[in-house]
């Protein structure tokens, strides 16, 4: 590469971010903040404590198929 045909790669990084930002602006809701509180607080919703795959669901049955072969086992 000649040193005539020197890229300023800088200045492409800043304008390609420049024009990513506007792009990201423009496909934005005006109110993007209400709308983000609003996704983030129906993240937050706690789960039923028995709710299939949760940890609290897998003990209790573990546990009752523990008990059940224990009294099983006694009888």
């Amino acid at each position: 590469m000649d040193s005539d045909e020197n890229i300023n790669i800088r200045g492409r990084l800043r304008a390609h971010a420049a024009r990513q930002l506007t792009i990201a602006r423009m496909g934005a809701p005006d109110d993007w903040q209400v709308e983000l509180r609003a996704l983030i607080q129906a993240e937050r919703v706690p789960a039923p404590l028995l709710a299939k795959g949760s940890d609290t669901r897998l003990f209790v049955e573990s546990f009752a198929i523990f008990f059940v072969a224990a009294m099983m086992f006694l009888i």
